[in-house]
């Protein structure tokens, strides 16, 4: 017998789950413009028969029109988490297959129902202003080759008649162009890896990143000391009898295709090594006629030679972005996570670039309150584990990140992390008007500090690096297209939950709205209290569409 149910988003159904284990979604409403995922699960609860069996998806209902259906695929983790599991908000911490990546139908929209595994269709309605307000019964059921039905389920869908305002959070999450050339054997900035570039960044603006990480010279981020990444540098240098000269040609490509796609901010690479900000990134020049590194591991950060460099670069750099028009979509860093004791290396090499970048923002991803509370870093990008402080000096503008170190009571989407943790992140921005979100981990597919790459299906931790899930949201598929993870998809919902919140707001006030989403949190709104259970942040959200209903 085939058993199916449909379920929120907010599940991870693994193949050894029990349907009976998870609460049927019955109703769900959605803003005009938003997408909305559900999920349709389904098992042969059978001694005996075929091993599985394939049988036609059909969906139905005017939202189906606007609908596209993918499978959830089990991906092996070795390390989901630190051990022992650091609190109880995790769904598994012993090695196995973990539900992740989205795949799309195979046999022309069959799916293979195998006996005693439970598997999981993922169905996402993106109607885009498109669809009329009012409530609609939405079907999906499984049919053999010949129509007869052996399974059927229903939901009720909700279309409010209310646009999400647009995304005001600034959202990077690290792009990485040397390693789809190395996933994808190309050479960087060939034809290929172009393409392959611009649809990887099309999925992250699709899911809500708006800043991409910009490699005027190879980012010097997650490097071995002495190593080197594979070069990917959008500006040619030259330095002939002493003169430096720029070519800014793939850097114009670069940002047009980024207006393509729809991105809206530039995040410039890094100036200096991630870190302490003690040596210069490696940059490639062509040095009297010859092709070589010009700067690296083996250059000082405040060193003569390099500023003398920044101190050409810069200038003509900022000059060709005001000519397009783009200046002011840039975001500078000094270096990576620097730390307590790096303060005055950090200071030395702030001090060559702050007066050339004074009208512009400069941030850094850090945990110590001194680099703001010494006035080094105007725009600080605190761990939501180490954010109060921050929060207590009403720093304004503030950001926040989380990355390999953030796995105890906060928000993260490590694989073995269930979803709903993934979203609470949503009603923690509203409250404390973080005005941006960065995470490392978009598409890093290589070991720790890059020493060796990596095969995304098989490895999600950089063996043994970081809790799996924490180095890629997105996979790549086999033609050069970027496939998404079930977690970057809940954190784009947790995007779309902050949009809705700053509508109900417009009517109500912040004051009412946090009320309304505590009473139901049953506890005061913090970075290091997640929700437990997806119930909690259904019935929060709906109480949000309820009050933007209430008030159209």
């Amino acid at each position: 017998m085939v058993l199916t149910k449909i379920v929120s988003s907010l599940e991870k159904c693994f193949v050894d789950s029990k349907l009976e284990d998870f609460k049927a979604l019955e109703k769900i409403s959605m803003l005009k413009n938003e997408r909305l995922s559900v999920q349709f699960l389904y098992t042969e609860d059978a001694a005996d028969g075929d091993f599985f069996t394939k049988y036609k998806l059909h969906i139905q209902g005017a939202p189906a029109l606007y609908c596209t259906a993918r499978t959830v695929e089990q991906v092996p983790v070795k390390y989901p988490c630190p051990q022992p599991a650091p609190d109880d908000n995790y769904l598994r911490t012993e090695p196995g297959i973990y539900p992740d990546v989205l795949q799309p139908l195979h046999y022309h929209g069959f799916v293979e129902v195998t006996r005693n595994l439970t598997e999981s269709v993922w169905i996402e309605f993106d109607p885009q202003g498109q669809l009329k307000a009012g409530t609609y019964e939405v079907v999906v059921s499984l049919q053999t080759e010949h129509g007869r039905v052996v399974s059927c389920n229903a939901f009720e869908l909700e279309v409010i008649d209310a646009i999400l305002p647009p995304q005001e959070l600034r959202f990077t999450q690290w792009f990485h162009c040397d390693t789809l050339a190395n996933y994808y054997r190309c050479e960087v900035w060939s034809e290929e890896h172009w393409a392959i570039v611009e649809d990887f960044a099309k999925t992250a603006v699709r899911n809500g990143i708006n800043m991409l990480l910009t490699p005027i010279h190879t980012p010097p981020l997650d490097t071995e000391i002495g190593g080197e990444r594979l070069t990917n540098q959008l500006v040619d240098v030259t330095l002939q009898d002493g003169a430096y000269s720029f070519n800014f040609d793939k850097l114009d490509r670069w940002i047009d295709m980024c207006d393509r796609v729809g991105v809206k901010y530039f995040e410039i690479a890094h100036f200096f090594t991630q870190w302490g900000a003690e040596h210069a990134p490696k940059i490639m020049a062509t040095v009297d006629g010859e092709y070589k590194k010009l700067f690296g591991w083996e250059t000082q950060a405040a060193g003569e030679d390099y500023t003398r460099y920044l101190h050409t670069f810069i200038p003509a750099f900022l000059d060709h972005m005001k000519a397009r028009g783009d200046d002011k979509r840039c975001y500078f860093h000094i270096s990576d996570e620097p730390n307590k004791d790096q303060l005055d290396s950090y200071r030395a090499a702030k001090h060559v670039v702050e007066e050339l970048l004074a009208d512009y923002p400069i941030m850094d991803a850090l945990s110590n309150f001194e680099y703001w509370s010494e006035g080094l870093v105007k725009l600080p990008v605190p761990a939501n584990n180490h954010i109060e402080p921050f929060i207590e000096a009403k720093v304004p503008g503030l950001w926040t990140y989380y990355c390999c170190g953030q796995y105890k009571g906060v928000s993260n989407r490590f694989i073995s992390m269930p979803l709903w943790r993934t979203r609470s992140i949503g009603m923690q921005f509203y409250k404390y008007d973080i005005a941006g979100f960065l995470h490392w981990g978009y598409n890093h597919y290589s070991t720790q500090r890059s020493v060796n790459r990596i095969d995304p299906y098989l490895e999600h931790s950089g063996d043994h690096w970081v809790s799996a899930g924490d180095t890629h949201s997105v996979y790549p598929s086999q033609d050069g297209t970027a496939l998404e993870s079930i977690r970057i998809i809940s954190f784009h919902e947790a995007l779309q939950d902050l949009r809705a919140m700053k509508l109900a707001e417009e009517k109500y006030g912040k004051e009412r709205v946090v009320a309304e989403i505590e009473k139901i949190f049953g506890k005061e709104i913090r970075f290091d209290i997640c929700a437990t259970n997806a119930e909690m942040i259904l019935r929060i959200r709906e109480r949000i569409n309820e009050m933007i209903k209430e008030s159209v």
